[in-house]
């Protein structure tokens, strides 16, 4: 676990005070930053993603979302230390929505280090037909209307996502290629990562919590943030303060992403 790509991820996300260091814990959710899928050019799809019916299963749906994750924290990982992560295909469902097709696939990760289970991880990831030309977005829900305890404003631009994407070592085009992003998945500009939006919800609640660490962490992501657009990072405390929910607004309000947080 390179401590300089945790330097770099610091860095990206203006986080204050020093990095983490060797020997430290790895920040929740910082592991997206490691474990990288490497393969060649001639076996990557024109998305810019590792062709499909590889790892992942080819089922004539060439759009793919993370849609969201859920994840049990047991203990951190040391930044330094050696960790390996085994990657399974846990579940295939098929289902026939509004705009065609889609299929929904879950991934499981198990991240380890020597002395045993460190972070479980369940993906959501789904995959839908082509764009259709013309096709009206699907309706924004309103973010929750009571007042967060917590927020913070954020104005993503192109070097944050080109940042982010060279750290995870994603080649989705869509975070970069705005010709690509626009005339063929039909969005108007850059899309912000999902996991980022799902990093930033995590970051703002151990911020306003002190050293407490995390139990258990699930986000779900429904509209897209894009580029040119500001978002806020909301939060307030439940049950007491034991859980933090959690949420994206878009600059117009409508709801991008929501998560809950257990604390231990």
């Amino acid at each position: 676990m390179d401590p300089a790509r945790a330097e770099a991820l610091h860095a990206t996300l203006g986080r204050p005070g020093p990095p983490p260091a060797a020997g430290g814990p790895l920040p929740p959710l910082w592991h997206w930053i490691y474990f990288w899928s490497i393969a060649p050019m001639a076996e990557l799809g024109p998305d810019g993603h590792l062709a499909l019916g590889r790892f992942l299963p080819d089922m004539g749906l060439p759009r793919r979302m993370w849609a969201g994750s859920r994840f049990t924290f047991h203990r951190s990982l040391s930044l330094g230390a050696p960790a390996e992560r085994r990657s399974t295909i846990a579940d295939v469902v098929s289902k026939e929505g509004r705009s065609g097709p889609l299929a929904f696939v879950t991934v499981q990760h198990r991240l380890s280090d020597a002395d045993g289970l460190c972070v479980e991880e369940q993906q959501d990831l789904v995959f839908r037909s082509a764009q259709k030309p013309g096709a009206p977005p699907a309706p924004p829900k309103p973010a929750p209307s009571n007042g967060p305890a917590w927020s913070r404003r954020v104005t993503p631009d192109p070097v944050l996502l080109f940042r982010y994407s060279a750290l995870t070592f994603n080649g989705h085009r869509i975070h970069y290629d705005r010709d690509f992003a626009c005339d063929t998945e039909g969005y108007p500009g850059l899309i912000v990562h999902g996991p980022l939006l799902g990093l930033l919800m995590c970051q703002l609640a151990m911020d306003e919590n002190g050293p407490r660490r995390p139990a258990g962490y699930r986000f779900r992501l429904s509209q897209p943030i894009f580029a040119h657009q500001n978002f806020t990072v909301a939060g307030s405390p439940l049950d007491g303060g034991r859980e933090a929910e959690l949420w994206v607004q878009n600059e117009d309000g409508a709801l991008a992403a929501e998560g809950n947080l257990t604390f231990e």
